[in-house]
């Protein structure tokens, strides 16, 4: 059991893992924050989230991935060197901007990084897949959501709790060009590693790019129940996606700082959704997929309109931490539930592409309707926001309730 655990697989999918985590963090919440500071308006900052449009689209261009290689390198270490290399230089650049004379620029950016982020996500969704033995997928994709965690945890925790609140004195701070250098070097780092890696042995390579486009969509849409599958992927996590997109710019608005942010919503948050992931693991197991989506799908709800309590007893920490204990803790369990559900539609002759597809679509409400959250938020109010966002999941619970009413209708 331990070997399957503790060997040098799983720990190349943890740094990979790392790897896929860590540049979300930089043109998400952090990002986000940088702007708060910056005093850049609420509406321009919720249009940011529009930025990560990437992750949605990946599975258009998943195939080229499959298709084309360098021959020296392979087919998954090609790709991980370059968009590693590629993730370096669009955060070098980025790191050389100010939000307030180079908005337009910035912006194009962390777009630039998105999208080398999406495709390295694709790559290792890939790698994983075809490194692994069948025994080992398990674990393996427990591993690289560790791994996306701490990344999460280090670039969003760790080192923005070093970075300098705004008017205050800034001796022995980091600035954010600092920062965002620390993250260029990092992915410098991880590209040298890349090129050590060992290249999966895979059967063939699609002969034709037509083939490796077409045909991993042609055999999921002949599936049964296929409309179903798709519409609650975008569904189910639709509410966390939408309420999550403004959460930096609530903590500053009701008044607490950078390192308070940092460590609870960081430090505690990985705590909480490690331990999230493996109550949702273990029940997974003992009750199966569809019952722990339902349950867990209605603690995410509940977890996300119980930031409201913030607005009511101010910037006191006790609050911050229950909130975002029970957020991460929910959104552990509905995340290992959720991949395991995609894994296993996903599982075939196509799972690199088709596992791009269900997770493009997964993190197109994060995108689309995240972009829109800031106008959402002008107009209810943060506490009426964060309910709506709570309203949001009944969608995700209806599609699921409607593929399991197929799947007994079939089996009668």
């Amino acid at each position: 059991m331990l070997s399957r655990i503790f060997n040098l697989r799983q720990m190349t999918i943890f740094v990979l893992g790392f790897a896929s985590g860590f540049p979300l963090v930089l043109t998400g919440s952090t990002f986000k924050l940088w702007l708060t500071q910056e005093n850049i308006d609420i509406k321009t900052i919720g249009l940011m989230s529009l930025v990560g449009l990437a992750y949605s689209l990946k599975f258009l261009w998943a195939p080229l991935l499959d298709r084309y290689h360098f021959p020296f390198l392979g087919r998954r270490k090609t790709w991980l060197i370059i968009t590693q290399g590629m993730l370096a230089l669009g955060l070098f650049m980025m790191s050389q901007l100010s939000p307030l004379d180079n908005l337009s620029t910035l912006a194009f950016w962390a777009v630039f990084v998105a999208f080398m982020s999406a495709t390295q996500d694709s790559t290792i969704d890939a790698y994983r897949g075809e490194i692994l033995p069948a025994e080992e997928i398990g674990v393996g994709s427990s591993m690289s959501v560790y791994g996306y965690r701490v990344a999460m945890w280090i670039a969003g925790g760790i080192l923005v709790s070093f970075v300098a609140d705004t008017n205050v004195d800034t001796v022995g701070r980091l600035s954010w060009s600092d920062y965002y250098m620390i993250g260029s070097a990092i992915f410098v780092v991880l590209a040298i590693i890349s090129f050590f890696l060992p290249e999966p042995k895979i059967n063939k390579t699609p002969s034709t790019l037509l083939k490796a486009v077409i045909e991993p969509f042609t055999d999921f849409f002949t599936r049964e129940n296929a409309l179903f599958i798709l519409l609650f992927v975008f569904t189910f996590k639709l509410g966390d996606q939408v309420a999550g997109s403004l959460l930096t710019p609530f903590y500053k608005s009701m008044g607490y700082a950078n390192a308070e942010i940092g460590f609870i919503t960081k430090t505690c948050g990985l705590v909480s959704t490690l331990a999230g992931l493996f109550v949702g693991g273990a029940a997974l197991l003992k009750f199966g997929i569809h019952r722990c989506l339902w349950a867990f799908g209605i603690f995410q709800a509940v977890a996300t309109g119980a930031f409201a309590l913030i607005t009511y007893t101010g910037p006191v920490l006790w609050s911050l931490a229950t909130v975002v204990v029970l957020e991460d803790f929910s959104s552990g369990m509905g995340t290992a539930a959720f991949i395991a559900f995609m894994s296993s539609i996903a599982a075939g002759k196509y799972t690199a592409t088709q596992f791009a597809l269900l997770s493009s679509l997964a993190a197109l409400g994060r995108t689309l309707f995240s972009g829109y959250s800031g106008y959402l938020q002008e107009m209810l109010g943060w506490a009426g926001f964060f309910y709506a966002g709570m309203f949001f999941a009944i969608p995700g619970l209806f599609m699921l309730w409607m593929l399991n009413r197929k799947k007994s209708a079939n089996a009668l």
